[in-house]
């Protein structure tokens, strides 16, 4: 069986966990390579405070079979860095499958890649897909023809497992999820707006606004400035 190129991207402040948890599960596709790819082969700090190093640069790998984008709370500077934009606009051009996990639904969408396609992100970020030509679609995992997008972090392992179930069919996506012991039982439920409750969502939103003050202008502005 032929490789199945894998190219996840790495940018500063990335969430891990939007690209650990895929990378995991899609190294289980028969033939998979993966690959990390950032501008240069220097550690990337994520969010969570540690770094990852990447495997390969931008000018490495220039075609992947699978282009899957992460986010985090470095997604507005990856949209707005035009290096980044173009590789990710090279890429997944030419991929057989475009994908994203939470907020990286934005990157793909600031290449020009989502334009007319259903799409999902992270819930406090819906509103944006739409600035970027998507059509916002409240769904855990969304697939519109090659595009696949995952809502918010967690969303990356059921997005990762549809994916394989769409690639290499049901049964292996089922093997893939018994040998990782995906069987979630969380000890809340509190995993989403509508039952997390207005007082968490309030919090969440006085967080976000207080870590990134200005992100909703800079969304807009950018929206702005590469759609016209």
């Amino acid at each position: 069986m032929s490789d199945i190129r894998v190219a996840f991207l790495l940018f500063p402040q990335v969430t891990q966990l939007d690209l650990a948890g895929p990378a995991q599960l899609l190294s289980r596709l028969k033939g998979a390579r993966i690959d990390l790819v950032a501008a240069t082969r220097d550690p990337v700090a994520t969010d969570s405070g540690f770094a990852i190093l990447p495997t390969a640069t931008f000018d490495d790998v220039t075609a992947a079979d699978i282009l899957c984008i992460p986010g985090g709370f470095g997604t507005g500077a990856a949209m707005a860095d035009p290096a980044t934009r173009d590789w990710v606009r090279r890429v997944g051009e030419g991929a057989q499958w475009v994908t994203s996990v939470c907020t990286g639904a934005l990157i793909l969408g600031a290449a020009g890649l989502l334009d007319g396609y259903r799409a999902t992100t992270h819930w406090a970020s819906h509103e944006y897909l739409e600035l970027f030509g998507a059509i916002p679609v409240a769904d855990r995992v969304v697939f519109d023809r090659n595009r696949v997008t995952g809502g918010g972090v967690t969303a990356g392992i059921d997005f990762a497992l549809a994916l394989i179930a769409a690639i290499q069919g049901e049964d292996h996506a089922r093997f893939v999820q018994l040998s990782v012991e995906y069987d979630p039982a969380p000890p809340f439920d509190a995993g989403t707006p509508a039952r997390a409750g207005t007082e968490a969502i309030a919090r969440y939103r006085d967080l976000a606004a207080r870590m990134n003050p200005d992100r909703d202008a800079r969304m807009r502005g950018l929206a702005a400035e590469l759609r016209g």
